[in-house]
């Protein structure tokens, strides 16, 4: 099986897109969500990553992960690749992946087990049952220690481990990593913009994006950028998209947890640039008003920049 389709779309943006609800919450609304994903297909995008941390993968059941996937496949129409994320248990992680591959998924990426007890040897093991139970594309989500660069080195000569998404804000690790790895996988940079040239230059082909959903143009703008290796051009697109960024990274009004922003900051963005957005389920909470009040300045501020590249004289 050739892997360099999904491969080559790795090397660019993945969108990780959220999962639509309706205004109590309980439904996913397909309708909604297919109109998002060709949006994305419209603006450009060739990978799109349904059931990440962005699309709310740990607040929906099998059955909602499923349906969100058959619908992003669908909605991509045989346009680019869809990678969907899947955790859990050893048991439930194969069910899914199962049917996964029923509805047409071109890879998976794998979280790392959540688990009160771990070995390192264990988590290995993890990651190779899945592999060796499908023979779609694995990309490995390192997002903390759990994953150790040793053990990504060693996934990464199996065949079909065809990715990392390296979610770790540490460049000297992630410079191990690649370092370390002998196996033909694309490195893609999981924590988005903010870092994209610093990460670029260590050896990420790609990076995610969860803002992409609502600016794909700038975003797009920026991978252009680093293909050409135009990295002056590359950080002017970065310095726009900052401060919304940082918006994600923040607690939230009223709370003490880390990034608790994050996937409802996507949503109201998705709002104000006419897609739907809707709310976030438990244990989430919409965004405040003061927070609101400044992504509605960070968009603007997003959308009135100038993207395309400079002209020269001839």
């Amino acid at each position: 099986m050739s892997y360099e389709p999904l491969k080559s779309d790795l090397r660019g943006v993945a969108f990780t897109n959220p999962t639509p609800f309706s205004d109590d919450g309980e439904e996913v609304l397909h309708d909604e969500l297919a109109d998002n994903v060709r949006a994305l297909k419209e603006a450009g995008a060739r990978l799109v990553l349904p059931c990440g941390n962005t699309g709310e993968y740990y607040s929906l059941s099998d059955d909602e992960r499923v349906a969100v996937v058959e619908t992003v496949v669908d909605a991509m129409d045989g346009t680019g690749s869809v990678v969907a994320g899947v955790g859990g248990s050893t048991k439930s992680a194969l069910d899914l992946i199962s049917r996964y591959e029923e509805v047409g998924a071109d890879g998976m990426m794998v979280m790392h087990p959540v688990h009160t007890y771990m070995h390192e040897a264990g988590v290995r093991h993890y990651y190779e049952r899945i592999a060796d139970a499908t023979d779609l594309g694995v990309v490995l989500y390192k997002r903390g220690p759990e994953l150790s660069v040793e053990n990504i080195a060693a996934l990464s000569e199996r065949e079909n481990v065809v990715a990392v998404k390296f979610a770790v804000n540490d460049v000297k690790e992630f410079s191990k990593a690649v370092e370390m790895a002998e196996g033909d996988v694309v490195w893609s940079n999981g924590i988005a913009e903010r870092f994209a040239p610093a990460f670029a230059v260590e050896g990420a082909e790609g990076f995610t994006t969860g803002i992409g959903n609502f600016v794909p143009k700038a975003v797009l703008a920026l991978m252009e950028a680093l293909r050409e290796g135009d990295y002056d051009r590359a950080k002017r697109i970065r310095d726009t998209l900052w401060t919304y960024e940082d918006l994600r990274e923040e607690p939230g009004e009223g709370n003490f947890m880390d990034a608790a922003n994050n996937v409802p900051a996507v949503k109201y963005g998705m709002e104000l640039a006419g897609l739907y957005g809707g709310p976030v389920r438990e244990p989430l909470v919409d965004l405040g008003d003061e927070d609101r009040a400044r992504a509605e300045e960070y968009y603007e501020r997003i959308r009135a920049a100038e993207y395309e590249p400079a002209q020269t004289a001839d």
